[in-house]
């Protein structure tokens, strides 16, 4: 299984998101499963997460070895599940869609969230805004990772994308 985390510039979210997905899975014993990141812009490609992702990150546990780069329609040959923080994102990366099978993959990370089932929450972007954003992006990103460490274990992941995903 091959998993990439896509937010706009692949500095805050998706990195984060990246972050707290390998941790997770590292302690689950899934070495099976790969992560990565992109972001559906290019303004940050080459770059290092945002300073205070990975000072919030590193206080939580996590370490950071990507850098930014661009989602492009060829990506989808190196996922198979596209993960978008927020509604957006998610309607960027469809856009980019070249068949019906790399949309089947998209689905935003908020649906593995303990709270899905009242609607699927977006990640707010942090970017430029004070320290709460990146404590709470992180909290968001935890549950979320942690419902889809579950649904990986309880082989329930076709039924959340299918209940959850717009492509």
């Amino acid at each position: 299984m091959r998993i990439m985390t896509v937010c706009l510039g692949n500095i805050c979210r998706s990195p984060a998101a990246e972050a707290v997905l390998i941790h997770e899975l590292e302690k689950a014993g899934m070495d099976h499963v790969s992560v990565t990141s992109a972001g559906t812009a290019p303004w940050h490609v080459g770059n290092r997460p945002h300073e205070m992702t990975i000072e919030e990150g590193q206080g939580r546990g996590y370490t950071f070895s990507t850098v930014g780069i661009q989602f492009l329609p060829e990506l989808f040959d190196e996922a198979d599940l596209v993960l978008a923080m927020d509604s957006t994102n998610e309607q960027d990366i469809l856009e980019l869609a070249r068949t019906s099978q790399d949309a089947a993959k998209v689905v935003r990370l908020g649906a593995f969230a303990s709270d899905a089932a009242e609607g699927v929450r977006d990640v707010p972007d942090p970017y430029n805004g004070p320290r709460e954003g990146y404590t709470t992006m992180y909290d968001q990103i935890e549950d979320a990772v942690a419902g889809l460490v579950r649904a990986l274990r309880e082989d329930s992941l076709e039924r959340v994308l299918a209940e959850h995903r717009t492509g």
